[in-house]
């Protein structure tokens, strides 16, 4: 799962270090509280430590590494806080996206929207989590797109940094990729429909469903989460 994709030509070393570690930390081959060295990182992507030093730099801004002077950097543990302030704000966007989206729908972008939800489908039969969670990924992307304001993803994406972790160790928890997919269905739907509040009031159950996915992560795995 990435940001943002950079224009190739525009491409860094900081940019290669960032994706790789973005995607090792949020599919949780990296678990919070785990330590990560600038050195090791360095040394087995071959590049010198300035583009580490970088990529540390934006993960941190993210909230999903922890430096701090004199120990060792870490991968950052869940905060219970931060976690209920980028939903409320990514709700809040993405309720926006989707009035906006159901004022402009015109029916062009059906096929990319259908084609997403195809290939989110076919997860279904493999339980690939990690493909669908790129897939929904997607998905609020496209929404985005649809309601010409393509920027708003930005938001979106900053604030579902911080809970991409936990969505991923609830899919790999939970049998959950069937009932998202059926709201990213369902939203699809009333958007086409012209439907602005009931895509919103569907919108508000998905974001939602995250919450039973929390209470039993913080029961379980404790140690993931700050103090």
């Amino acid at each position: 799962m990435r940001q943002m994709p950079i224009p190739r030509e525009r491409r860094t070393s900081a940019d290669e270090v960032f994706d790789y570690l973005y995607d090792e930390i949020v599919a949780l081959r990296m678990l919070p509280g785990a330590k990560i060295s600038e050195v090791e990182i360095a040394n087995k992507l071959n590049v010198s430590r300035q583009p580490v030093r970088d990529a540390f730099n934006r993960l941190t801004n993210l909230d999903l590494l922890l430096v701090r002077p004199q120990r060792a950097t870490e991968v950052r543990r869940f905060s219970y806080e931060a976690i209920q302030a980028a939903r409320f704000i990514r709700a809040a966007v993405e309720v926006e996206v989707i009035r906006l989206a159901t004022q402009t729908w015109d029916g062009s972008n059906m096929s990319l929207l259908q084609d997403n939800l195809d290939q989110q489908k076919a997860t279904l039969e493999t339980k690939d989590g990690d493909a669908f969670h790129k897939l929904d990924y997607e998905f609020h992307r496209i929404l985005c797109k649809i309601a010409g304001v393509a920027h708003a993803f930005k938001v979106i994406a900053e604030k579902k940094a911080l809970v991409d972790r936990l969505c991923v160790l609830g899919l790999t928890q939970e049998d959950r990729i069937g009932v998202l997919y059926d709201d990213h269905t369902r939203i699809a739907e009333r958007i086409a429909a012209g439907d602005a509040e009931g895509a919103v009031e569907i919108a508000r159950l998905h974001l939602a469903r995250l919450d039973p996915t929390i209470v039993s992560i913080r029961k379980t795995h404790g140690e993931y989460f700050e103090a």
